[in-house]
């Protein structure tokens, strides 16, 4: 595996890929068709030095992949709403008037404060609360904290198994299958066709589940050393100590996706494990749009033969692991790269 750089998030029916500043919204219509959006955006690291310092990127890097991936998710969205919409509220025309064409950015901004509210009441201060009841039976702070740690995995697990009984949240979990499949098909060196990405893996290692349990792994880390005393300084803790657990956790993210080492390829183990509950298998449909999406922000045939020499040379075409019913239209497709 070679690292690509591009990267990706499920939306509703549809997938977006990301690829330096530009970005791509692929959506299967309710008509069949796939509609692809190409968009830009300049992030915060490329306007203000500081924003690639290390542990302060991972932070820039989160907050900017909430934002983009809410404005893609309400792209997504808009070719699912109901043919007759009702009449808007009284409210709703007054934030209209009121806000105009910032009106989209101030919902985004609005949903981002309240997820990060939510998660950080979910994730961080209901574990701290229900671990704190052992505290008159369990001394030594850092196995509460340790508790605590897996009361937090724990919560985070069943509310992934909960949202994923809606059948909208498991054909989402099917794209973000898609999505992977599409990066390990072009990082591995396969000709990025629908067969191709049918036949890889739907685990990566920089993917977001990974994240969220590298975030929920460190913490431990980190609340086992810092032990403040009583209940608001815990509290406090746990807010002040959010950016600086995942800035942490995107490096270690961005090493072991770049990396193939056995070290790396360690830490990525429990990741990869967790993604089996956010990433199901796609069906073909589902990876066309993916490729489409791909497609329109990355020249995946420029970086295989930059990336996989030995493999598109000018006498060689790479090798494709797949049915013998399927492979010699494959092959006709690595040819021609």
């Amino acid at each position: 595996m070679k690292y690509s750089g591009i990267g990706g998030q499920a939306v509703i029916e549809g997938i977006m890929m990301k690829n330096g500043d530009t970005y791509a919204v692929g959506v299967r219509k309710p008509d069949g068709d796939i509609e692809v959006k190409l968009d830009t955006y300049v992030s915060f690291a490329k306007r203000h030095p500081i924003g690639k310092l290390p542990i302060i990127r991972g932070v820039v890097a989160f907050v900017e992949s909430m934002a983009i991936g809410l404005k893609t998710l309400m792209y997504s969205a808009s070719f699912y709403e109901e043919d007759e919409e009702e009449k808007p509220s009284r409210f709703e025309l007054w934030l209209e008037r009121t806000f105009g064409d910032k009106l989209d950015k101030i919902i985004i901004s609005g949903s981002m404060v309240l997820a990060m509210l939510l998660a950080l009441v979910i994730f961080m201060w209901l574990p701290l609360f229900i671990a704190s009841f052992l505290r008159p039976f369990m001394e030594n702070e850092s196995l509460l904290a340790l508790f605590e740690g897996f009361i937090r995995v724990g919560i985070f697990i069943a509310y992934v198994k909960l949202v994923s009984r809606t059948e909208d949240i498991r054909r989402t979990f099917m794209y973000h299958g898609a999505e992977h499949k599409c990066i390990n098909c072009i990082e591995h060196g396969l000709p990025l066709t629908v067969d191709n990405v049918m036949i890889s893996s739907k685990e990566h290692k920089r993917c977001g589940t990974s994240f969220i349990f590298l975030v929920m792994i460190i913490s431990i880390l980190f609340f086992m050393v810092i032990r403040p005393e009583g209940i608001m300084m815990r509290l406090l803790s746990r807010v002040l100590l959010v950016p600086v657990i995942a800035g942490v956790s995107y490096e270690v993210l961005m090493a072991a996706g770049k990396h193939d080492n056995f070290l790396m390829n360690l830490i990525s183990k429990p990741g990869l494990w967790m993604q089996g509950l956010t990433t199901k298998e796609p069906d073909r449909d589902m990876a066309e749009v993916a490729i489409a999406a791909v497609e329109a922000v990355f020249d995946w045939r420029a970086y295989e033969k930059e990336a996989f020499p030995e493999l598109y040379g000018a006498k060689q075409q790479a090798p494709v692991p797949v049915a013998s019913a399927d492979k010699a239209s494959i092959d006709r497709e690595g040819c021609s790269l």
